[in-house]
């Protein structure tokens, strides 16, 4: 099929949430959440199987998160997009390429995390190239933010994952400040808080193209601690990727 097959299924006036297809959908400037509540992962329109959840917020094209749903058919995953025309392109490749465990977040991620995912019941988190608006002005528009972390911690399971990668030297060391200062988390790294390379991690997009110019890639990562009173104590053991 090809992306522009998948339709928005609601106009402006009439936006509402919707669960149709393998896709959440969540309007912007829509606040009625409360009146939509779901056990999301254990409904059979979502999941075919109950597995371990993994997340990629900033799915873009799909490309990587199509890749290891095929890769890692044993795991449940999500992919978080916020342009619908990012959107069509996930769900087209969803559908050509048979990624029969992946369900497709339409909206805003802080907004579909905070009213939508259950607390504590996903294993692995990944950010892959956040856009860094890397003017003060728009910073307003930036993921990665204390109430973002919050929100992450919430779903994460005890001693579960996020991994944050960008090409933005400034914009790496925002995310490794916002995520140091939550006291629910604690980093897989010793100082200066990443390293620069995953083994068989995948790749996308942007990852093709800022590696295409020459740019480092910085692949930030932090577990989900057990006791919220310890911010950065013994890290739980670094797992291998897939796990």
């Amino acid at each position: 099929m090809k992306p522009r097959e998948l339709i928005r299924p609601y106009n402006w006036k009439d936006r509402k949430i919707l669960l149709r297809d393998g896709v959440l959908y969540v309007p912007d400037y829509y606040t009625a959440h409360q009146g939509f509540s779901l056990p999301l992962w254990s409904l059979p329109e979502v999941f075919e199987k109950e597995a371990p959840v993994s997340i990629e917020y900033c799915s873009g094209n799909g490309e990587w998160i199509v890749e290891k749903a095929l890769e890692f058919p044993n795991k449940n995953w999500v992919g978080v997009e916020k342009r619908f025309d990012r959107v069509r392109k996930i769900y087209s490749r969803r559908h050509n390429e048979g990624a029969d465990n992946l369900f497709i977040g339409y909206g805003e991620a802080v907004t579909m995390t905070r009213h939508y995912f259950p607390e504590a019941t996903v294993d692995e988190v990944y950010v892959n190239f956040p856009d860094p608006w890397p003017k003060g002005r728009h910073a307003k528009h930036r993921l990665i933010t204390d109430t973002f972390a919050s929100e992450v911690h919430r779903v994460l399971k005890p001693g579960g994952t996020i991994t944050l990668v960008t090409d933005d030297l400034a914009y790496k060391e925002i995310i490794v400040g916002v995520f140091l200062a939550h006291p629910g988390f604690a980093s897989l790294h010793p100082h200066p808080y990443y390293i620069d390379h995953i083994e068989n991690y995948g790749t996308s997009y942007f990852d093709s193209l800022w590696r295409g110019l020459g740019c480092k890639i910085h692949f930030v990562q932090f577990q989900g601690v057990v006791d919220e009173n310890c911010c950065q104590g013994d890290p739980f053991p670094i797992p291998a990727f897939g796990a």
